[in-house]
Parts: C-alpha cells; sequence; structure tokens
C-alpha cells in the first residue's frame, strides 16, 4: 500500500503521457519553531519559500516528512518528478528516512505547516528526531499540491453527505489526525471522540463541534488498548443506534502481522447512518473493527478502520 501510495502522489504524467502537476511533491522546509505540548507530543512548524503552495485539505490528510541523515542533511534526495524510484535506486545508507505524519495545519499565508509527532522514548528513529529538532533544521516534506486540479488523495475521512453520529477513536498516534478531523466539523455534529493517551498529562485542548464529546484515556503504563476497548463497549451501542445486531455479515479477519489494515468507505453510505473512524495499533483496530461490524452491525462502508503501527514492528514510512 505505501509503495503504490507513493508512487500514485509522485506521477507527474496522465494515462496519454502529457505533463500534468503531481498531486505530491517534495517542498523544501526548515523547522520554524518546536512546541512541547504535553509528555507524549510535540509540535513543529515548518517553514518554506514555496508552502504557500502547500495544499490546505484538512481531516486526516496524510503527509511524509522526510528527515535528514547525520552528517548529510538532505543534499542527497533526489529532486523533480522521478524523485521517488531514484530514492529507491540509492543504497539504503544513502536514503533519506521518509515518515508518515498528519498535517496538523496548514497556514499557505504564512508558508507554515505544524505536525504533532509522537515521542516514544528513544527507541525510533523519528522520535530521536523530534526530540531534538531545532529551529533552522532543513527537512523536506512530501504534501499535497494546491495547483493540482482534482483530489490530491491521502484523506481517508470521508463520511457521506448527511452522515448521523459520528464515532472518532484511536491511540496517541491517531491524535493528530482526530485533532484536525474535529476542527473541521460543522457545528451541528453529534457523537463521540475516544483518545487513549500514554499518560493524563497528554490531554491536549482540542476544537470541537458542542455535540460531539472528546473523552481522553490515559493508559498509564497499560498496553495499548486497555482503556480504548472498553470506552469503545460503552460508548458505541448508544451512539449508534439503528444498527441492527447480525445486519452485516462478520468482517473477514485481517492478519496484522502479515498484511496492513486499512479499510476505508468510499463515501456512498446512505445519508443518516452513523460513521465511524478507527486509527491506532493495528492489532487493537482489527478488535474494535471486528466489534463494531461483527456485534453491532456496523457496516463496512460506515467504518473506516486503519492499523497506523503495528505493536513490536518498527515503524513504517
Amino acid at each position: 500500500m505505501y509503495e503504490r501510495y507513493l508512487r500514485y502522489v509522485a506521477r507527474s504524467t496522465d494515462r496519454q503521457g502529457a505533463r500534468v502537476t503531481p498531486a505530491f511533491r517534495v517542498f523544501d522546509a526548515e523547522v520554524g519553531r518546536v512546541q512541547r505540548l504535553s509528555p507524549s507530543f510535540v509540535r513543529v512548524t515548518f517553514t518554506g519559500p514555496d508552502l504557500d503552495a502547500f495544499a490546505d485539505n484538512g481531516y486526516d490528510q496524510r503527509i511524509k516528512l522526510i528527515l535528514p541523515l547525520p552528517g548529510i542533511g538532505i543534499g542527497r534526495l533526489p529532486t523533480g518528478p522521478d524523485w521517488y524510484p531514484r530514492w529507491r535506486a540509492l543504497p539504503v545508507y544513502a536514503r533519506n528516512p521518509i515518515r508518515t505524519y498528519t498535517a496538523r495545519a496548514v497556514r499557505p499565508a504564512l508558508r507554515e505547516v505544524d505536525v504533532d509527532l509522537v515521542l516514544h522514548g528513544e527507541g525510533g528513529l523519528a522520535t530521536r528526531w523530534a526530540s531534538r529538532a531545532a529551529p533552522g533544521t532543513v527537512v523536506a516534506l512530501l504534501g499535497p499540491d494546491a495547483r493540482y486540479p482534482g483530489p490530491h488523495g491521502g484523506v481517508e475521512f470521508r463520511p457521506p453527505a448527511g452522515t448521523g453520529p459520528l464515532l472518532l477513536a484511536g491511540d496517541e498516534t491517531a491524535v493528530p489526525a482526530i485533532g484536525a478531523i474535529l476542527s473541521r466539523l460543522p457545528a451541528g455534529t453529534r457523537g463521540a471522540a475516544l483518545l487513549e493517551v500514554p499518560h493524563s498529562g497528554d490531554a491536549l485542548p482540542v476544537h470541537a463541534p458542542p455535540g460531539l464529546r472528546v473523552r481522553w484515556l490515559p493508559r498509564n503504563g497499560h498496553s495499548p488498548g486497555h482503556c480504548l476497548v472498553p470506552a469503545i463497549h460503552d460508548t458505541a451501542p448508544g451512539l449508534l443506534g439503528g444498527t441492527v445486531p447480525g445486519s452485516t455479515p462478520e468482517p473477514v479477519d485481517v492478519d496484522v502481522d502479515a498484511e496492513p489494515l486499512w479499510e476505508v468507505p468510499d463515501g456512498t453510505a446512505a445519508a443518516g447512518r452513523p460513521y465511524a473512524w478507527l486509527a491506532g495499533e493495528a492489532g487493537v483496530i482489527r478488535t474494535l473493527r471486528r466489534y463494531l461490524r461483527g456485534e453491532l452491525g456496523l457496516g463496512r462502508d460506515a467504518t473506516a478502520a486503519m492499523g497506523y503501527w503495528r505493536l513490536g514492528r518498527p515503524a513504517r514510512g
């Protein structure tokens, strides 16, 4: 999925071979500001001369952060429309690491993009970089080009028009996306957002419609899902009223150790139905997906389930 996605967004010709503005492109950037938000979150504001062309799509817009190599920076990062195959052709040690994040806020007029990063001790490469990021550090962002005439891709929150109550749920890796989604929801939206975070101090200020309840669920040393799974069982039956137990077939299980869990509706579900957006540790999301679809009868066309990471596995780009 990751490889196909990067090939798609980097494409610079249409099916007839004509040159087109790519949906995504590499933007030169540097760290402008770093703000520690909580024990587990840091916000990095990136600036760049052409970030006024970085599209502000909101919601859970995925982007790529291209990190500098120690002692090298991003000087070896290929440029131009064919940058990605040329990057792939480099020796592994010469490839700038690429990691996936959500654009938490985009301010084209100021040429700024905010990205909230999760700090997981000193284990991961991106965490080590984020904990040491300082203004002036040169990076690159792979993001949507505002000049592209069609949908950019990378936005998975696609409820149908006139959708019913919303259920947004995830762990700390989904907090930036849920925060961005909440900030764009219409004032009359009803529902609940359940956010499991490592520590009590990780509850962040978010803007949400009055009819959407936000619950922070600190697990304080417990394993992922310890708080989120029971919270879903407590919240979903009442919130998603109108679904019929057993009305949809049991979902086919997914081996999250062998394949990514990434199921996203196409936005064609009937108006008025509830809609669930789930993201986080793949094993936990598989459990929640099975409960919502298999026991509460929420259809696949109304359930987005995305495994952002897998416990015990290194982070993917």
